[in-house]
């Protein structure tokens, strides 16, 4: 599956691509075969094996799919948000610096 792309940057993954529109087809059909394959195998039904069989299937290719650009953009978040809580612990110290100057004046 040479066409499925597995490398992203944070910018590309936040593009919809041909992997978004696999991703939102195979992801209804995927819970349904398993909604429906748990009530049949539950009434000891052997196609209701092979449906969840066949749904549990289609979650795993959805999430091999789509993984990687989900990774890409967390990873990007994670790292603003780490800056950004870097330039609140600053910006806190320096209130915490400038009130306890004002305290000792």
């Amino acid at each position: 599956m040479s066409w499925i792309r597995r490398k992203w940057t944070a910018v590309d993954a936040d593009e919809w691509t041909r992997e978004d529109y696999l991703a939102i087809f195979i992801s209804p059909i995927a819970y349904m075969l398993l909604m429906v394959g748990v009530a049949l195998a539950f009434m000891l039904r052997p196609i209701g094996f092979v449906i969840l069989a066949v749904g549990a299937l289609l979650t795993i290719l959805m999430h091999w799919i789509i993984d990687p650009k989900l990774k890409a953009v967390s990873e990007e978040y994670e790292r603003k948000q780490r800056e950004y809580l870097r330039q609140l612990e600053a910006a806190t110290r320096w209130e915490d610096t400038e009130s306890k100057q004002a305290d000792e004046a």
